[in-house]
């Protein structure tokens, strides 16, 4: 089902192209909420150019902050002051999940990228008793309501991408160079995936084509 024909979904690539932004990044400071004012060890998986991670640093003792791109992770090293608690690694989470416990486990358009419901049970496993999840990923599209859901993010998208860069066209800032794929789950997948693993867990749909889950561990 499409919901744009083609020649007005390339104007809006180069829409994008010429006034980037970050769609990740929008939800930053919504994480921040959803988190306590203080705690001891954070871990961030998909951690790109850390600025989620940064952020955290503010708050934790410490912030563990993954990423298999070496690329993208040698770009946030460079970018994070000496003086906050964050410590980069190049690892690959299923391969090999840093040990924790963590006070807070966060995960950003990643999830898609690893074996959903083995990643979920190794974040409940390493997150502390009183310790919070919060994941932000992608969907596939499949019914008609996912796809109306999806309509107000394109005119939003837009208006984003020009407040953002001011009216001006900018260069695209630092991307990851490791290969990225579409999400394959849709989100009744995820839910009830989630479900399994996660008892109590929150879910909902989110702009920008997003969703978003909270788990608090007992």
């Amino acid at each position: 089902m499409k919901i744009l024909p083609p020649r007005v979904l390339r104007a809006l690539e180069r829409f994008n192209a010429a006034y980037p932004w970050d769609h990740n990044a929008h939800y930053h400071r919504w994480i921040l909420r959803q988190l306590p004012r203080r705690f001891d060890c954070a871990l961030d998986i998909g951690s790109g150019s850390g600025d989620l991670a940064r952020l955290m640093a503010r708050r934790a003792a410490a912030v563990t902050a993954v990423d298999s791109d070496p690329g993208i992770t040698t770009q946030a090293q460079k970018l994070t002051p000496a003086s906050l608690p964050v410590t980069f690694t190049v690892t690959d989470a299923a391969a090999e999940f840093p040990n924790g416990p963590y006070d807070v486990i966060t995960c950003v358009a990643t999830i898609h990228h690893l074996p959903f419901a083995q990643t979920l049970a190794s974040f409940r496993r390493h997150l502390a008793p009183g310790g919070t999840l919060v994941i932000v990923g992608l969907s596939r599209a499949q019914t008609p309501v996912d796809y109306l859901l999806g309509i107000p993010a394109i005119p939003a998208n837009a208006a984003m991408g020009w407040l953002k860069n001011k009216g001006r066209p900018s260069p695209r800032p630092v991307s990851m160079t490791a290969p990225t794929r579409p999400a394959d789950m849709t989100f009744d997948d995820i839910v009830r995936e989630t479900r399994k693993v996660l008892p109590g867990a929150r879910l909902r749909r989110r702009l920008f084509w997003r969703y978003t889950l909270v788990w608090r561990r007992p």
